[in-house]
Parts: C-alpha cells; sequence; structure tokens
C-alpha cells in the first residue's frame, strides 16, 4: 500500500519530478525547498520516507540528516547525490540515512526505493511493538507542554554520553524517561540494566552493583557478577539513588572516575563501559547538605537535570493514558476493547493523582475489572475518583516528595512521622494515636498493612505486587516471610 513522501531539494525541477514519479504510483507526496521547511513539515504531518538532496545552500543533506533524526531518531531518510558527491553520501549512511539515490536514476529505481523504504518502516514498527510486548516495556506518553519540554531534553542529551539525573514524585514514569534516553542512544543495541537502591537491603547493594567472588561472603557460594558489568556496553539505571550508603557511594563514584570497578571479594580491577542515569524522588541538594550524600557524587551524576512533572501538571495527559492502560488491560485480561464514558474521563482529568501515574495504572486496572459493559461508567469508578478526595491529601507536594505507593499512599520509608490516621473506611484503615506506640514499630505495621493489601489488590501476585510497590520480587518475599503474611492474614 502506497505511503507519504517529502521532497526536500532546492531544484524546483527535481522535486516536481520525484513528486509525479509518486503520485502517479499511488502516493501522497509533498515538497520542501529547504531543511527549515521541511522540518516545518515534519512538525505537522508524518511522512512515511523523506528524500533529502545532500547539496543546497545553507543547511546542506548533512546537516538536515542529523536535525531530522535528532527530532524522529525513526523516520526513514533516502539521500539524493548529485556527481562527486558519493563519499558524502556514504557518511550520510553512517549518519542513518537509509539509502542514496542518483538524481538521475530513473522512476523505476526511486519507485523501488520508496518500496524498499516503506517495508523496512513497516517492519521496524513492528518489531519495536514486539519487543514491547516480550519486555513489557511502556513509553513515555503525552501531549501536554511538560512532556513535549521533557521529550526535547531527551532527544538532545540522548545521543551524547552525559549523565542524566531524573528528578521527580514518585510514579512520575522516571524509568520511561531513562528507557527512552537509552532507546535514543548511540547504546541502544546493548542492556537497559535497571537497580532500584531503595528496595535492596545495605548489606547486598554493594554485591548487586559490582558482583562478587565465590566465598566473599555468607552464601556467596559462587561467582556473579555484578549490574555494571550486565550493562557493559550499555546503560545502567540506578532508581533512587539518594537511597545508597556513602560507602557504596564512594564505589560508585570510582566507576563513574575510573571505568573500571572490583567485585566483592576480590582485587581484580574490571574495565567496564558504562552509561549511567540516575533518579531520585528526594532534594539530592538538601541530603547533600545533610551529608547523606557525597558532594563530589552529586556533581558527578547532575550534569543533564531531568524533571518529571507530576501527573497533576499535565492534566491533558490524563485522557492518553487512561485509554492506553485500558486497551493494555482488556488485552492482559483477555476482554473486548472498552470505551470510557466521557463524564468518566472528565472526572479522571479534574483527580489530583497524588500517586502519579501508577496510581492511574492501579485505577484504570480496577475499572477494566470491575466494568461488566463495553464502556467504563461512573459507577464503575472509587468513591475516590468520583468525589475528587485522595485518602492521602496533599501527598507528593512537598519539595522533597515523600514516595507514595500505587494507590497514593504515602510510605513512611520517606518520613519521619506517622499520621494520626490514614486511609478511611472504605479501605478499612489504619489508625495511629501520636506516641501510643514507638515509629519503629509503628512503620513495621504501617509496611505489614501496605504489602497486605497491595496482594490483595493483586489477588496474591507476588510479581505484579512488587511492581506496584516499588520493591524487587525477591525483596518482596522476603518482607512476606518476615511478617509472616499468608492468604486470608488480618
Amino acid at each position: 500500500m502506497p505511503g507519504r513522501v517529502l521532497i526536500v531539494d532546492d531544484e524546483k525541477n527535481i522535486r516536481r519530478t520525484i513528486e509525479m514519479i509518486h503520485r502517479n504510483a499511488g502516493w501522497e507526496a509533498a515538497s520542501a525547498p529547504g531543511v527549515d521547511e521541511a522540518l516545518s513539515s515534519l512538525d505537522k504531518a508524518a511522512y512515511d520516507v523523506v528524500y533529502l538532496d545532500l547539496s543546497m545552500p545553507g543547511k546542506d543533506g548533512i546537516e538536515g540528516l542529523r536535525e531530522i533524526k535528532s527530532r524522529r531518531p525513526d523516520q526513514i531518510v533516502v539521500i539524493l547525490t548529485g556527481q562527486g558527491t558519493i563519499e558524502r553520501a556514504v557518511e550520510a549512511i553512517k549518519l542513518g540515512a537509509f539509502d542514496f539515490l542518483e538524481k538521475d536514476c530513473g522512476k523505476e529505481k526511486i519507485l523501488l526505493t520508496s518500496k524498499n523504504a516503506l517495508e523496512y518502516g513497516a517492519l521496524a514498527a513492528e518489531n519495536k511493538v514486539l519487543k514491547r510486548k516480550i519486555s513489557g516495556r511502556r513509553e513515555f506518553l503525552g501531549k501536554s507542554r511538560p512532556v513535549s519540554e521533557i521529550l526535547d531534553q531527551v532527544n538532545k542529551v540522548a545521543p551524547t554520553s552525559a549523565r542524566v539525573l531524573i528528578m521527580g514524585e514518585s510514579g512520575t514514569g522516571k524509568e520511561l524517561i531513562a528507557q527512552a534516553i537509552h532507546d535514543r542512544s548511540q547504546r541502544k543495541d546493548g542492556p537497559f540494566i535497571k537497580v532500584n537502591c531503595a528496595a535492596i537491603p545495605e548489606e547486598l547493594i554493594e554485591a548487586e552493583l559490582f558482583g562478587s567472588v565465590k566465598g566473599a561472603y555468607t552464601g556467596a557460594s559462587e561467582s556473579r557478577e555484578g549490574k555494571f558489568e550486565a550493562a557493559h556496553g550499555g546503560t545502567l539505571f540506578l532508581d533512587e539513588i539518594g537511597d545508597m550508603s556513602l560507602r557504596v557511594q564512594t564505589k560508585v563514584l570510582r566507576a563513574l572516575q575510573e571505568g573500571e570497578i572490583e567485585r566483592v571479594g576480590s582485587n581484580k580491577t574490571i574495565n567496564v563501559d558504562v552509561r549511567v542515569i540516575t533518579a531520585t524522588n528526594k532534594d539530592l541538594a538538601k541530603e547533600v547538605a545533610a551529608g547523606r550524600v557525597r558532594e563530589d557524587l552529586y556533581f558527578r551524576l547532575n550534569v543533564v537535570p531531568i524533571v518529571a512533572a507530576p501527573l497533576r501538571e499535565r492534566p491533558d495527559d490524563i485522557p492518553l493514558l487512561a485509554e492506553a492502560f485500558l486497551n493494555e488491560y482488556c488485552d492482559e485480561y483477555g476482554l473486548p476493547r472498552k470505551t470510557l464514558d466521557p463524564q468518566v474521563v472528565e472526572l479522571l482529568s479534574r483527580y489530583p493523582w497524588p500517586g502519579n501515574v501508577r496510581e492511574l495504572k492501579n485505577q484504570v486496572e480496577r475499572m477494566v475489572i470491575m466494568s461488566s459493559g463495553k464502556m467504563v461508567r461512573v459507577s464503575d469508578l472509587s468513591s475516590e475518583i468520583r468525589m475528587g478526595k485522595p485518602s492521602v491529601a496533599g501527598a507528593g507536594k512537598t519539595d522533597q516528595p515523600p514516595q507514595t505507593d500505587s494507590a497514593g499512599a504515602v510510605s513512611t520509608a520517606q518520613t519521619d512521622s506517622v499520621p494520626s490516621t490514614h486511609a478511611g473506611p472504605e479501605t478499612g484503615g489504619i489508625h495511629f494515636e501520636l506516641g501510643a506506640i514507638p515509629l519503629q514499630e509503628a512503620r513495621k505495621q504501617f509496611e505489614r498493612e501496605m504489602i497486605l493489601r497491595a496482594l490483595e489488590r493483586n489477588e496474591w501476585n507476588v510479581s505484579r505486587a512488587a511492581d506496584e510497590l516499588g520493591l524487587e520480587r525477591t525483596n518482596l518475599h522476603k518482607k512476606i516471610k518476615t511478617y509472616g503474611l499468608t492468604r486470608g492474614s488480618q
């Protein structure tokens, strides 16, 4: 099936000729006399193939190719060459051009190249979808100004080797931003390794990052590589970097400065080539001032800061996200696709979402399960959404955003005080009187209750509950055992 083509050339006759060749073959065709005009056209519409003249006054084809690829990494570009420009055309191929053609190559060659480019684009898109399904990966979605600004930063920093620090409240999609940077980088074919520093006990985090040799510690029955080695040639994403101990921070700093690590229990140096991207929901400058984060490490990590906006600041994205999650869960549960009642969309857009995108995702999953018809109606929403009142008011709105679980509950791991009440009668909330029990005991009770609720919401699917709570599955298993939780626990 013919597609859409854009021809960029400063010669009017060339543009007209290639346009007519495609139109006569059933393609939609447009043209632009220069790079700036082409970029403007690409901002307004999508084209399957762009034919780009290599030699033009002003911005030439090489410069144009770089700008097009920085904005649209997957855009297929065919370079048009004249005599004596073959070497530069080869340079364009190295920069990501699909192919190059001489301008007088003939109609058949042009149409064959366009057909091949169209088929390649379709296969690449299908492959991307299949990879995402296999890996369970999602894209950072949105059309609001905050999202546009973030994606603009991502497109600028991704091709470089600069380190990026992503800041924002829990549930705002920091991992997806890191994934987007990796996918647009020169390391995209290498591994993307994720580590949640807050979910790994302090005594294990060093071995997790740097690996260990047999006998290095109790239970180390064999040597194993760490995440730095696993990420060699790719990207290592360190989430919640503010929760890392000072001792481990020192070793991370060395890895960043020297590009080398040592496994726990070994003095053998291992060279690693890794791009490190970090994320936090804390104010790291305050953590540095408090002595909990090394200043030199902070400056090493904070080369390019990106702030992930909370969902309440991007309400225009809520309908788009809700629909994407709706289709995802309908497919996951084998249900026919559903639609959202306009009133539901309005209520979702007005809700403040203290748990951010993670909370929206959980609410949509609930809606998919609870709704019986082809349309999700207001009656299928939780009372929180219908009333527009979160069970925890003001979560995530301080200078140091508290960590929240997917239901918007404040995690006690991020606060030094326990609220006198939490949740409401609808969830059978837990209640603490200030000073009635020690803080440490209150935290344990709170954590036990949070884990139990997450397990029950996910029908004791430990993987899903761990994802909701922001924990590694093995860590959640340990906590279940610690608290003696079983189905029917109270």
